[in-house]
């Protein structure tokens, strides 16, 4: 019996999230599985990826193969290195929180013109129109 370590697909349509597991090598992709060993939800901002070493190096040990997409995440997360006896990558890179936006007044925005409207001269021109005609029927 060939065992492989993939990923089982959980979640809704457009938002996927996966389970590394240990499973037969005939079972279909989201069958029944050997042993959960890590989670990893690609659509998080950063990616996240659990895996349990322990249990991935016992696994690896006894003959285990893991396919491309799982090969990948344990590349990034040094396990598949420690298998193999290479030195171990370089941390991963942690997104920084959003700084927030500065407010308007922090960054030395006027207050000067915050009443006037562009429009303002348009209402004058008529004003000036009806001003016009009231004194020529005046006179």
């Amino acid at each position: 019996m060939a065992v492989k370590i993939k990923l089982k697909r959980l979640g809704k349509i457009r938002a996927p999230h996966y389970r590394i597991v240990v499973a037969d090598s005939r079972t279909r992709r989201d069958g029944r599985a050997i042993e959960e060993i890590g989670k990893y939800h690609p659509t998080y901002n950063p990616s996240v990826m659990e895996v349990d070493a322990d249990r991935v190096a016992y696994w690896l040990g006894v003959g285990a193969q893991p396919t491309e997409p799982v090969l990948a995440i344990l590349k990034k997360t040094g396990d598949w290195q420690k298998f193999k006896g290479e030195p171990a990558p370089a941390p991963l890179l942690v997104a920084e929180p959003k700084k927030a936006r500065p407010l308007f007044e922090a960054l030395g925005g006027d207050d000067a013109g915050k009443g006037e409207a562009i429009t303002q001269k348009k209402k004058a021109e008529k004003k000036d129109e009806a001003a016009a005609e009231s004194e020529s029927t005046e006179a």
